[in-house]
């Protein structure tokens, strides 16, 4: 079901310092930092031959990552993004095996505009996955 690894998340908490970090010391292709205000998160993407990291700083109060980095104040990992051809079919099955899917179930519009859902970490080893459509 899953294929590729599309990128691996980190919260950070001075998105430009690690930006700066990627781009000045390890030498990768970094993105802009966008606001993406419907998830609570500016995002930076670090962009790797064979996958992506991306950078996560919490946007707004509100943040979803913001609690995150209250109990990470360096940041550090917060999730892993695989790859699937149909994300509904992934959330149906993965329903069906008794995997939590978060929020309400439907699929978002993610930063990379395509449809992305969560599963919630107690059902993933302690990893946060998200699914993103290709």
């Amino acid at each position: 079901m899953i294929g590729r690894l599309n990128h691996v998340a980190i919260v950070v908490p001075d998105i430009e310092a690690a930006a700066n970090l990627y781009r000045n010391t390890f030498g990768a292709t970094v993105s802009a930092a966008k606001d993406q205000p419907a998830h609570g998160v500016t995002t930076v993407f670090v962009r790797l031959d064979n996958t992506a990291i991306e950078l996560l700083h919490p946007l707004g109060e509100n943040s979803p990552v913001a609690k995150f980095l209250e109990r990470n104040p360096t940041g550090g990992v917060h999730h892993v993004c695989y790859e699937v051809e149909d994300i509904y079919a992934a959330r149906d099955k993965l329903k069906a095996d008794g995997m939590r899917v978060l929020g309400d179930g439907e699929p978002k519009i993610g930063a990379h505009d395509k449809p992305i859902l969560f599963l919630h970490p107690k059902d993933t080893n302690g990893t946060l996955v998200e699914l993103e459509q290709v």
